[in-house]
């Protein structure tokens, strides 16, 4: 059975005007004409039957279909060029393997340990791809994601790694004019907030014994790594995952003003698709992330290592 599917000329103009809203632009990017835009975006609302642009004198936008038909197509294409780059970068040798990763573990826990994957596993490249949300794996070309949340990921094997634990750190600069005795003293501190993580600092008072204050003011960051930037340069007092501050610890650029630490309830997770995989690059990536994520937790604090169960 034939699939009714638009040619791919017509769907690269449409991703690309859709893109640009303007014709000429598009044609532009395409190194084409702006008739032969035209023409394909024609064919393809033709084949459709459904008007996906706008048209008021020369000026063009989307319909509301074709803003959500825009997206799809513009996310398939996506897929489909790194799919292609794949192939033709590893000669179809299943030696690839595509990974989503939080942005901060990826960077500052993951990144630094895969020279000894490599040194072990010469001929396996690993791609990795931000992704904090979960998604549906036969939706995308992932292989397997590391991902922080609980141990359930729909139609997917869990592997759990380690467990978090949140503690306050900031500039010993910022400190010093605001010298801190006792929790409550951070309060008159600006505080560094996560996006995802809300209701942390509240927590973390509420868990030293601080109770009855309004301490959601402050700035949001949305990644970890941001955060501990934002408290390395006097911003204020961040709530982090204390291994994903280690390196500023350890130099003294921040310091923890009261070790007390805030237990999450969720954990760091290694998933993939519990269908049998035929990508050998998987196994041995799962044997050896397992073997670290063991090896790391022996050096971690009770707290954490309590969530990783």
């Amino acid at each position: 059975m034939r699939r009714r599917i638009p040619s791919i000329e017509a769907l690269v103009a449409f991703e690309a005007a859709a893109r640009h809203l303007n014709f000429t632009r598009a044609a532009d990017a395409l190194s084409l004409t702006q008739s032969a835009v035209c023409k394909q975006i024609a064919a393809l609302e033709d084949y459709l039957g459904v008007p996906l642009f706008n048209r008021v004198k020369k000026r063009i936008s989307l319909t509301e279909a074709g803003a959500v038909y825009a997206k799809r197509v513009s996310e398939d294409l996506d897929r489909l060029e790194r799919s292609t780059i794949s192939l033709m970068s590893h000669r179809g040798e299943r030696n690839v393997l595509e990974l989503a990763v939080i942005p901060t573990f990826g960077s500052r826990w993951l990144i630094p340990r895969l020279a000894q994957f490599h040194a072990a596993n010469p001929g396996i490249t690993v791609n990795l791809t931000t992704r904090s949300d979960p998604f549906v794996f036969t939706e995308t070309s992932f292989d397997a994601a590391i991902h922080f949340g609980a141990p359930v990921w729909p139609g997917a094997v869990s592997h759990p790694l380690f467990g978090e634990e949140l503690v306050p750190v900031g500039s010993p600069q910022l400190l010093a004019t605001h010298p801190c005795k006792e929790p409550r003293d951070l309060i008159g501190l600006p505080l560094l907030h996560q996006s995802n993580r809300h209701a942390a600092w509240q927590r973390w008072f509420e868990a030293a014994g601080v109770k009855d204050v309004d301490v959601m003011g402050g700035p949001r960051f949305d990644l970890f790594s941001m955060l501990v930037e934002a408290a390395s340069a006097g911003l204020g007092v961040a709530l982090v995952p204390r291994f994903l501050a280690l390196s500023e610890l350890e130099s003294g650029q921040l310091i923890i003003p009261f070790d007390r630490s805030l237990r999450s309830e969720m954990g760091y997770h290694l998933v993939y698709p519990d269908s049998p995989s035929t990508n050998p690059a998987l196994a041995r990536f799962t044997a050896w992330l397992l073997a670290e994520a063991a090896a790391y937790r022996e050096t971690m604090s009770p707290a954490e290592t309590a969530r990783a169960a």
